[in-house]
């Protein structure tokens, strides 16, 4: 019995020191070995959101990376009302202004690869604004010079899941993932209503600020 729990010591201290002496050769070869470390990125679906970032990874180990994007926020095409995402009018009474998109994030690679590829987790942080003006109508229902602003601001914090896979003969990759996340919103919605009796246009402003549930799911 003591010499079978003594075997069984060594074996799990050899593997063990195994697993140690890999993690430390790919460590290594990280550092040394000419392999891909940068990775630039566009968001094919984010369009549709109306947010078109550009993204930066950049490995700092084996298996971690930080990323970073910038960008702006134009149109939405989607009405997601849970999170205060609504398609934005075509009319020429609303009128789209350019507004900023910033994203900072954690990245854990659970595949040992020297690149950033395979399943992953990602912590990320995202500040979005969304812009418009909405251009009061006169009793004709002409547009006047009268702007009223309607500005919702998003600060995110999203836990994601994904998968980055890397071509084997050149420098292109796809990234998959989904996750789920809290959005706070800071909105000032402009309401605008028809009175049916007097055929008279009324404006009013609704002030939100509080915390939702929010999803995302994407392709880089």
């Amino acid at each position: 019995l003591g010499m079978a729990v003594t075997m069984s010591l060594v074996a799990q201290d050899k593997q063990k020191t195994k697993v140690v002496l890999y993690k430390d050769r790919l460590n290594a070869a990280f550092d040394t070995v000419d392999c891909v470390k940068n990775v630039i990125k566009l968001n094919a679906f984010s369009f549709f959101r109306g947010e078109f970032p550009v993204y930066y990874e950049r490995a700092i180990t084996h298996d971690v990376s930080v990323e970073l994007g910038v960008g702006i926020t134009f149109r939405n095409y989607i009405s997601l009302p849970w999170d205060g995402d609504d398609v934005d009018e075509f009319s020429a009474g609303t009128e789209i202004k350019i507004g900023p998109s910033v994203h900072a994030g954690f990245r854990y690679y659970f595949l040992d690869d020297l690149e950033p590829q395979g399943a992953y987790l990602h912590l990320d942080f995202a500040h979005l604004e969304y812009i418009k003006d909405i251009r009061e109508k006169d009793a004709e229902g002409e547009l006047t010079d009268v702007r009223h602003r309607d500005q919702r601001t998003y600060n995110d914090l999203r836990l994601l899941a994904g998968y980055q896979l890397l071509g084997a003969t050149s420098n292109w990759l796809f990234d998959f993932y989904g996750g789920i996340g809290l959005r706070d919103r800071n909105m000032q919605v402009v309401n605008e209503t028809l009175n049916l009796v007097d055929d008279q246009w009324s404006y009013d402003t609704e002030l939100i600020d509080d915390v939702v549930p929010a999803l995302y799911m994407g392709v880089k």
